[in-house]
Formats: C-alpha cells, structure tokens, sequence
C-alpha cells in the first residue's frame, strides 16, 4: 500500500508533548521517562494510535509506548491527542522497528501487533513482525517473561506466526479465527474489517 505523503508531518509530530526524540539515548531507562516503575507495553505499528490511546486510558497503572514508522501515519495520532485529556502514560516514537533493540533493553513487559503488514512474497517472510528475525531481536526487550498479543485479518500471516511463535519457544494461549469479545480494544482497520463481516484472528505468546 503506497501512503500518501503529508508534507510537514515530521515537524508537526515533534512538537507533541508526546513525540520522545532520540529514543535511542534512553535504552534501559524508560521508566525514567515514565518517572515510575509501572509495567511497559508497546504497539509497533500503531497506526493512527486508536488502539493504544484507548489501552492508555483504561490502564492508568500501565505505560503505553507506539512504534510507528511512518510520520504520514503517525501525525495523525498526535492530530486526534490534541483534543484529549494529557495522558501521563503514553509516549509515542517515529522509529523503524528493525532496530528495536537499540531503544530497549529488557524493560518491555508486553508487545502488541495489531494488523502488521503481512509480507506476503516468501523473500519478504523475515520482514515480518513475526518472523524469527524479529522475535530474536525482542528477546532482548523483554523484562521478565515474553507475552506478545497478535490481532490480523490475514489467515497466511497468523498461520505463519504460529508456527513461527512455536519453533522460538512460545506457548499460544486463546487462540480465535473469529475474535468475539466486548472488551476487546478496536484499532482502525479492525473497525473496517468488522463492518464488512471480517474475522479477526487472535492470539496470545507466551514465553
């Protein structure tokens, strides 16, 4: 999917109180940023932030963290945080998740990927958030345990990412190909996809 460039989305999206730039500079001090010792959840590839300001404003004992890549994407995240409440737990960073590991280090309690690029060509599969390249670099992340919460319309990429969650350790817990749940948090896409009756896999990795 070609995204349409938004010109000044960079400058726009640093001058939200909560853009951190030079995210690499606080590896092993995230809570510091935080000023407190709460559990921190991340969402790469937030989007336009639906879900994780949500998640941000039911759990305030939690710190919430959105990876996005694209600045055309994210600055309307910061666009629709202008009209809200200041949320003391949430930050967001404009960073490519291929070099996550230089911005943590074993001070991430939870992952989200809510509706990731699929990769569907086989020579794309290690581009994938699921694939073994990935889940390598996050063992690096993780504080203590390894849990990571997937959400996709894709059948390929879940059937992909369970099996590719298995070899690399991981139990998988509650598992839907057709996810029905009135606490469950809504991104953009899966509001689309609802309203045209598509299912929703869902699962939990736990390490």
């Amino acid at each position: 999917m070609r995204l349409k460039k938004i010109k000044g989305a960079e400058d726009e999206i640093k001058k939200s109180q909560y853009y951190v730039n030079n995210p690499t500079e606080y590896k092993g001090k995230w809570k510091d940023i935080f000023n407190n010792n709460n559990p921190i959840h991340i969402e790469i590839g937030m989007g336009k932030g639906k879900f994780i300001i949500q998640m941000a404003k039911i759990n305030k004992n939690i710190n919430y963290i959105g990876i996005e890549m694209y600045d055309s994407v994210l600055v309307k995240a910061t666009k629709h945080l202008e009209d809200e409440e200041y949320l003391e737990n949430l930050k967001l960073l404009l960073f490519d998740a291929n070099n996550i590991n230089e911005i943590f280090d074993k001070e991430i309690s939870r992952i989200y990927l809510n509706f990731s690029d699929p990769w569907p060509k086989t020579r794309h599969a290690k581009r994938r958030l699921t694939s073994e390249n990935f889940l390598n670099k996050y063992d690096f992340i993780f504080k203590d345990k390894n849990e990571i919460f997937m959400k996709t319309d894709n059948n390929d990429l879940f059937e992909f990412s369970m099996e590719s969650f298995e070899k690399h350790g991981y139990t998988l817990k509650n598992i839907t190909r057709d996810l029905k749940d009135e606490n469950n948090v809504l991104t953009e896409y899966e509001s689309k996809f609802i309203s045209k009756g598509i299912k929703i896999n869902r699962l939990e990795a736990y390490k």
